[in-house]
């Protein structure tokens, strides 16, 4: 059946479409510009010690902000390719499990209902549900609500981002996050301004603990580097996707 699948809808690249071996997320090209957190085909738990300000905000991230995995995560947010979720969610289980942490509950940034409506889905919470899975907690898509409709980060500079979402988030239903370890999950940080303000309202809630987890994040002041070794060995095949509660896709799941 999977042979068949192949030859209905053969693996793509996640970043450029062309062929790439089953169970691979990119093709060999592209591969070479992936750089993990916790070096070849695996991601670690950051020293957030070790990191600035709100960058702390942090916890677990597959990779850095660069080369295909960059590609990767523009097509998914900005694209409308909802499917791509599925690779990039398999990354975000990978550095899961590498950094061995654990949840009693599972939280997707939320978006604000209006860009909810342009974009048709949260990548935030179709990534989230991977993670979910991966750590068998609840996924919880309605205990946060983003009340104002921020400017998009990437027009911003690092203080005017911290500036944008200082107010940005509410938490609807404290009992669903009061005393619990809570998974906070993101397509990407750059300085940390969103995960930062969302952690600092579930905490304010009564949150045990808030552990930021990001597909990717920035890394300052450290040149991209080129790694040729992981093809990173992760199922590419598209999927649907579910529409069963807030900020999950609306449209997303009328798409193979």
């Amino acid at each position: 059946m999977r042979l068949l699948g192949d030859v209905l809808s053969p693996p793509r690249c996640a970043a450029c479409d062309l062929a790439a071996p089953r169970h691979h997320v990119f093709c060999a090209s592209c591969a070479t510009s992936v750089e993990t957190c916790g070096g070849p085909g695996t991601a670690a738990h950051l020293d957030t010690g070790a990191l600035d300000g709100d960058r702390a905000s942090v916890d677990v991230a597959f990779g850095y902000y660069g080369g295909a995995l960059a590609t990767a995560i523009r097509r998914l947010k900005y694209e409308d390719r909802p499917y791509l979720a599925r690779p990039l969610g398999e990354l975000l289980r990978r550095a899961c499990r590498a950094a061995a942490i654990g949840a009693d509950a599972v939280l997707p940034v939320p978006l604000h209902p209006r860009r909810l409506v342009e974009r048709g889905y949260n990548q935030a919470a179709l990534l989230a549900a991977h993670v979910a899975r991966e750590l068998r907690a609840p996924l919880v898509t309605s205990a946060v609500v983003r009340r104002m409709d921020t400017a998009p980060q990437v027009e911003l500079s690092g203080d005017g981002r911290r500036t944008n979402v200082a107010a940005a988030f509410a938490v609807t239903a404290p009992v669903s996050v009061e005393r619990r370890v809570v998974v906070l999950v993101d397509d990407v940080s750059t300085t940390g301004a969103t995960l930062g303000a969302c952690r600092a309202a579930l905490l304010g809630s009564g949150a045990e603990r808030v552990i930021g987890v990001v597909v990717a994040r920035t890394s300052p002041g450290i040149p991209l580097g080129l790694d040729s070794n992981p093809v990173l060995d992760i199922g590419v095949h598209r999927t649907r996707a579910s529409s069963r509660c807030a900020n999950m896709p609306m449209r997303a799941n009328l798409r193979n």
